[in-house]
């Protein structure tokens, strides 16, 4: 449920402002990456900002990490690491997606960053990026659209998104007939046509269009 107050026509940080206003100090933002892939597992980032620090320059680099170019990106991660009061990154295996659904993987990957979170978080707030809430008894607000409008969740959703890439570039050593090393396991006509000429892989999500149909010709 939107929080009545943050309308959707405000610019990125005017939420932590807000926020701000009303005596928070700290604000944890959760995104996740990779919710429409083939393949491969979703990733969840946590970041936790200091809202009495948000005249600093490096908030700047921050963005929905679907805008940003590769480069724009690794960089912001670096920032991110330097000055976020904390962060975590968590994921979900694609076996585990075939088991519960994208979405409630997606959710549990954001519990499971947050939960690594070593900071008290006792009178902090969160920030989900969609329109569902985790399983948390902290203070929570799901803001769609929410890596546009939240320095916190674009900032995880930065950590989320470079993480998995990286995986996935790393599946791409095993896996190369598939080229996840350039969509990434998104359903390009590269990657559905590899499907059907080698069959799915063991990062495959069986239960999604374009692999299950080819589930019985599995490679392991």
């Amino acid at each position: 449920m939107q929080v009545p107050l943050f309308t959707t026509d405000q610019k990125i940080g005017d939420i932590e402002r807000e926020l701000h206003a009303g005596g928070v100090r700290y604000v944890v933002g959760l995104d996740e990456a990779g919710r429409g892939p083939l393949a491969g597992p979703v990733y969840a980032g946590a970041v936790v900002i200091d809202l009495d620090k948000l005249d600093e320059a490096w908030l700047s680099c921050l963005d929905d990490s679907k805008k940003l170019k590769e480069s724009a990106r690794d960089a912001a991660k670096i920032k991110i690491v330097e000055n976020a009061v904390a962060f975590s990154v968590a994921f979900k295996t694609a076996q585990e997606i075939d088991e519960i659904n994208i979405l409630q993987a997606s959710l549990r990957a954001m519990e499971a960053a947050l939960s690594e979170i070593s900071v008290d978080l006792e009178d902090a707030v969160v920030l989900v990026d969609g329109n569902q809430k985790i399983a948390s008894l902290l203070t929570q607000y799901a803001l769609i659209k929410g890596d546009s409008r939240s320095y916190a969740i674009a900032a995880a959703s930065i950590l989320a998104k470079v993480g998995r890439d990286k995986e996935m570039v790393g599946h791409h050593e095993t896996w190369p007939e598939y080229g996840f090393d350039s969509h990434k396991g998104y359903p390009s006509k590269r990657h559905r046509a590899a499907i059907v000429e080698h069959g799915p892989c063991a990062i495959h999500r069986l239960t999604f269009s374009g692999a299950k149909e080819h589930a019985h010709r599995l490679r392991t």
